[in-house]
């Protein structure tokens, strides 16, 4: 199977069920935007690889399930009104996203401040990774209420975890925290 498939040289693409759209439509605008933000995930765990700290393995295996999630949002977002969705979010997802929020968000100091994105490389792009997950949220919400109530649930906790995911890999790398000065 060859990589390119010259179909998209128009400047549009396909749907899951093979309905071709604009790739400005508010649907690839969507669906890219998770592919983004999973793609930054992986940038930010590629920067633990060679980092050893207590919980770490945690943190890859809650994220490797993150980011198989994001292809079922992606997946979701890709087909049209009307289809059947091949893959869904549950709301086993969304819960198992709060159970690691309230875990790693119980180890950590309590904010006093404002945090800004910083600290180390993998809390920078875990920050990164937030802003485009939120982008995406914003993508979602756009394209109307055929958009599933779990998807906007489950991209709203998801960046809610990419800011505690930043906070606690700079506190167990022993980075700097930045903060708004007042």
């Amino acid at each position: 199977m060859k990589i390119y498939t010259k179909t998209g040289d128009k400047g549009t693409t396909s749907l899951i069920y093979g309905s071709r759209v604009s790739k400005n439509d508010n649907r690839v605008e969507a669906y890219g935007t998770c592919d983004e933000a999973n793609s930054m995930i992986g940038l930010a765990l590629s920067y633990l690889n060679n980092e050893s700290f207590a919980g770490k393995e945690n943190i890859i295996e809650v994220f490797h399930k993150v980011q198989t999630a994001l292809f079922h949002v992606g997946a979701e977002l890709a087909t049209p009104v009307g289809k059947e969705i091949k893959w869904k979010l549950k709301d086993e997802d969304i819960a198992a996203l709060e159970a690691a929020i309230d875990r790693w968000d119980a180890s950590l100091p309590a904010l006093s401040n404002f945090v800004l994105p910083g600290g180390h490389p993998a809390g920078a792009s875990f920050h990164m990774a937030r802003t485009i997950v939120r982008r995406s949220e914003r993508c979602a919400v756009s394209i109307g209420d055929s958009v599933s109530p779990l998807v906007l649930a489950y991209l709203n906790r998801l960046s809610d975890l990419l800011f505690v995911a930043a906070r606690l890999v700079n506190s167990k790398l022993g980075a700097t925290e930045p903060t708004l000065h007042q």
